[in-house]
């Protein structure tokens, strides 16, 4: 793994999941690295959310399924009473509804178990740099099978769309049927500079913290249906 800079803070972290192996081994993954510094362990999400209290870690690495309080519910206190303390969210499961449930409630990401200790590694730094961590085409499948507007109709849109213009609504779309940032660039065919300046305002307008509540807020609006994401070939970039 990239070591720090002399001088450069080590990112502080708590490691949240029911099970000691599995704690321990994230611990083991992470502590050799001078990048990270593992600041404590919690068996469930209460304990999880006292810890985040006492010691503010940086990250939170949080088991989504756990006794007690779940993940979801952990990370829901977190961002009300803990906010400069960021989740990445981990699941046995790629498609877990409970994923959504956490990034709906905070979550800046979610990494699936399996994933190698490298990724771990590049997740809980970008999460730590204030950006999002899920491909975009895994958040829309996600997304797409677990949030419906009720009853199969469009709910009121999180913000008024006067206050959208019309390119950053096409953007939001795109967005949220599954494209990168370099998927919707092509198809708008403007730079991916452009794309990110149009992305850091829809965010404003929405009162939406990252890529994932977005495309959330644009399920439950109605502006996209599951239909509108089916079969998308591309968006596997990581980062809103």
């Amino acid at each position: 793994m990239t070591g720090t800079r002399p001088n450069t803070p080590r990112i502080r972290v708590l490691i949240a999941d029911d099970q000691p192996l599995v704690r321990r081994g994230l611990s083991l993954i992470l502590s050799p690295d001078p990048s990270f510094e593992v600041v404590g362990e919690a068996e469930d999400g209460a304990q999880a959310v006292v810890l985040a209290r006492r010691l503010r870690p940086d990250v939170v690495v949080m088991d989504i399924r756990m006794p007690v309080l779940d993940g979801v519910g952990a990370t829901g206190e977190l961002a009300a009473t803990v906010p400069g303390c960021r989740v990445l969210a981990l699941s046995t499961f790629d498609m877990d509804e409970y994923v959504v449930g956490a990034l709906r409630a905070g979550a800046c990401g979610f990494l699936p178990k399996d994933s190698s200790p490298e990724d771990l590694g590049v997740a809980i730094r970008t999460v730590h740099a204030g950006e999002a961590v899920v491909a975009p085409r895994l958040l829309t499948r996600l997304i797409s099978t677990y949030v419906r507007a009720p009853h199969g109709a469009s709910q009121p849109l999180p913000t008024d769309l006067g206050e959208l213009t019309p390119r950053e609504v096409e953007v939001w779309r795109l967005m949220a049927t599954g494209l990168d940032n370099a998927g919707i660039a092509h198809d708008l065919h403007i730079s991916v500079s452009t794309v990110k300046n149009y992305i850091t305002s829809i965010f404003g307008k929405l009162d939406v913290r990252d890529r994932a509540q977005a495309v959330i807020a644009a399920y439950e609006s109605g502006l996209v249906t599951p239909r509108a994401a089916t079969g998308n070939p591309r968006g596997d970039g990581h980062t809103a």
